[in-house]
């Protein structure tokens, strides 16, 4: 696992584009032993040689290539804010009040961040105030509620939590020239994903990466893309949004899904065949919550028949949940076809009649921009898309 020492980092970076350890010294005001010394440091941590050393000068190895381009990948997020604020807490910044700065910025306390990080409290502060001398700027706005980050702050702690993403990633393939394992997959799983797609994808891949972690998330669409975009999440698996949510991430369809209206064997609506708004309107309704796809197709069905959709619901995207109650009642369910396809081949559910076809949504991957993904990350990726319904 390399260190972060943004320093030393820096002088790495500087040393693959200039090739000599002199030019580098020269150009970063220290001593060439210095950076010597950072070098080999971060050789020693990263198991092997970065360099390889010549009378011509230093030519990056594989093992170079791969950390330089996650290296040059966290400073194009740094610098151009850093620039912003002050151009030279690029040679002062260190990791640690970083680490300050994205802490309290998301405590919005110095008390809870220095919790969140084991240290104590005047650690954090002090880190903090070094950054705002160093800047000539305050970075923070102190109100009687706590402290809130100006809006360049925001600006450099998400540069600084998509940055150690970017180192994360580095750990993650340099292990694999060990033939070690580094990281994990973090996965962002959206109600279809987890019953369908990501069961069948995971089998998959502890076949062929048994011991490799793996987290899933759930949770609210909103959370998990905001996780994302924050690098604590790889991917999100599950309904697209159209248009996409915003211009930092890209969305990758993989099928198309459609909506299946839901009722217990038992329902009086279970066995008929000429089912009519009005009916539907006849009964209380279990449904995902305002601002799902799904939702919207639900209350499409009504619109579009110059209705208004049912008033008595029940939000809720659980597929449990949605099971026992119309089995327990006279409930009626909304959810994917695909979702509940084996609970209705089971006869545990039944799709009722009424034509739905026609309401489809896209399902597929989110990521951010720009993301290159670890040779991990990549096989999943590819084993998700392989069990995807009508994958060649």
């Amino acid at each position: 696992m390399i260190s972060r020492n943004l320093r030393h980092l820096r002088l790495f970076a500087g040393v693959a584009e200039l090739k000599s350890l002199t030019l580098t010294s020269e150009r970063w005001h220290i001593s060439q032993p210095a950076v010597t010394q950072a070098i080999n440091k971060l050789e020693r941590e990263t198991g092997g040689a970065l360099f390889e050393r010549s009378r011509h000068g230093f030519f990056l190895t594989p093992r170079g290539e791969v950390l330089l381009a996650r290296v040059e990948s966290a400073f194009a997020l740094l610098d151009p804010v850093l620039n912003d604020i002050s151009p030279r807490l690029r040679l002062s910044l260190s990791f640690a009040q970083l680490q300050a700065l994205v802490a309290v910025s998301e405590s919005e306390n110095f008390t809870l961040a220095a919790r969140r990080l084991g240290l104590a409290q005047p650690t954090v502060h002090r880190a903090v105030t070094q950054i705002e001398q160093e800047a000539a700027r305050s970075l923070f706005e102190r109100t009687s509620f706590g402290i809130l980050p100006t809006r360049l702050c925001q600006a450099l702690a998400q540069a600084a939590r998509l940055a150690v993403y970017e180192f994360d990633q580095a750990d993650a393939e340099l292990a694999e020239f060990n033939g070690g394992e580094a990281g994990a997959i973090v996965i962002g799983a959206m109600p279809l994903a987890r019953s369908v797609l990501l069961p069948r994808a995971l089998a998959r891949f502890r076949l062929q990466q048994p011991t490799y972690p793996v987290r899933i998330h759930d949770g609210p669409y909103d959370e998990l893309l905001g996780a994302l975009r924050r690098g604590a999440i790889d991917f999100l698996v599950g309904a697209l949004r159209e248009p996409a949510p915003i211009g930092d991430v890209v969305q990758q369809r993989l099928f198309d899904d459609r909506l299946a209206l839901l009722a217990g064997p038992d329902h009086p609506l279970a066995s008929r065949i000429d089912i009519t708004v009005e009916d539907l309107l006849g009964y209380p309704w279990v449904v995902p919550r305002i601002g799902t796809p799904t939702r919207e197709q639900f209350e499409t069905i009504f619109t579009s028949a110059g209705k208004e959709p049912p008033r008595r619901l029940i939000e809720s995207g659980s597929l449990l949940l949605m099971r026992e109650l119309l089995n327990e009642s006279q409930h009626l369910g909304c959810l994917s076809r695909h979702q509940s396809q084996r609970e209705c081949d089971h006869e545990l559910l039944v799709s009722l009649t009424y034509p739905t076809d026609h309401l489809v949504r896209p399902i597929g991957l989110t990521y951010r921009e720009n993301w290159r993904p670890t040779s991990a990350q990549s096989l999943m990726l590819r084993l998700v898309a392989e069990v995807a319904p009508g994958a060649d």
